[in-house]
């Protein structure tokens, strides 16, 4: 029973099938890295508390991303096939500024996986995958990256120390508006 073809499969090659589970294998190596950055960050001699809440949310997301493209493998048929997560090559940072850097080489390698795994869906003809990777990836990397980008941008001008001080409380503290439309929402509920 196991090595039966699924009853689902239907126009969904093998070249589509390896792709999705190496970007299932990225989106959890992401989700590894986001988590041990956020864990630095949180030490009490760290101690960047919003940087390392933001970088958690990052965890949590890429593993949502995962977790939806191992949906996708099932919906079309195809085999998850679990692979070894890669440790991170740094657990230990620098600077604030180096773990960003380091975001940001992950995000722009994923964007390129993605676009490569929607080549091969337009290569193969398959609509669905190319459908499914437009929707729920590319436009949400381009954000990423560009947010990524900017924190970067604004760390080498503000430096260590005090400047990351300054950053983690300035650029993940919500804004008065976005407070207030929080305490309406939850008052309205």
């Amino acid at each position: 029973m196991p090595n039966e073809q699924s009853l689902t499969r239907h126009h969904y090659s093998p070249e589509a099938e390896a792709a999705v589970n190496r970007q299932i294998n990225m989106e959890l190596y992401s989700s590894y890295l986001y988590l041990s950055m956020a864990t630095y960050f949180s030490r009490s001699e760290v101690s960047l508390p919003h940087i390392s809440k933001w970088l958690k949310a990052q965890s949590d997301q890429e593993r949502e991303h995962a977790l939806m493209l191992i949906q996708f493998q099932t919906l079309r048929g195809g085999k998850v096939k679990f692979e070894e997560i890669k440790r991170p090559e740094k657990c230990e940072w620098e600077s604030a500024l180096e773990a960003f850097e380091m975001a940001l080489k992950v995000e722009r390698d994923t964007n390129n996986a993605l676009l490569e795994l929607h080549g091969i869906g337009e290569t193969q003809r398959d609509p669905h995958l190319c459908a499914f990777i437009e929707e729920k990836y590319l436009r949400e990397q381009v954000l990423s990256i560009d947010e990524i980008g900017r924190f970067v941008a604004i760390l080498k001008r503000a430096g260590k120390g005090l400047g990351e001080y300054i950053f983690d409380t300035k650029n993940f503290q919500p804004s008065e508006e976005a407070v207030v439309n929080e305490t309406i929402t939850e008052l309205s509920h």
